[in-house]
C-alpha cells in the first residue's frame, strides 16, 4: 500500500517550486498535484495519455477542446489524450489531483 496526505504533498511541491508534483508512478498509471493561483495562466499543452482531474480546492473554468465548463472543489473531469485543454478564469487558488493512464512520460 502507499497511502499520501495531501497537505505533505502540497507542501512537497512547495518546495520544489513548481506547478506540478508527481507523487506516484506505476505501471499503468501516474497521479500528481497540480496547483495554480488565482489569476494565473494554465500553460498547459495536449498530453498523449487519458487524463482524469479530482479538484480539490479553488475555483475556475476549464476548457476541453471546444467545451467549456465551471469547476470547484468536488469536480471530476476526464480529457482524452491529444485533446487542447486548459483552466482559466481562476478565481481561488486550484489545486487539482490529476491520473495520467497509461503513466506520463
Amino acid at each position: 500500500m502507499k497511502a499520501f496526505r495531501l497537505d505533505e504533498l502540497e507542501a512537497e511541491r512547495a518546495a520544489n517550486e513548481g506547478a506540478y508534483l508527481q507523487f506516484l508512478r506505476e505501471r499503468n498509471m501516474s497521479v500528481g498535484l497540480y496547483a495554480l493561483s488565482a489569476g494565473e495562466h494554465d500553460p498547459q499543452k495536449p498530453h498523449s495519455q487519458d487524463e482524469v482531474y479530482f479538484v480539490v480546492s479553488g475555483r475556475a473554468s476549464i476548457t476541453v477542446g471546444t467545451e467549456t465548463t465551471q469547476v470547484a472543489r468536488g469536480s471530476v473531469v476526464y480529457v482524452p489524450a491529444g485533446v487542447p485543454h486548459r483552466f482559466h478564469h481562476i478565481s481561488e487558488d486550484l489545486r487539482v489531483l490529476v491520473v495520467f493512464s497509461p503513466p506520463e512520460s
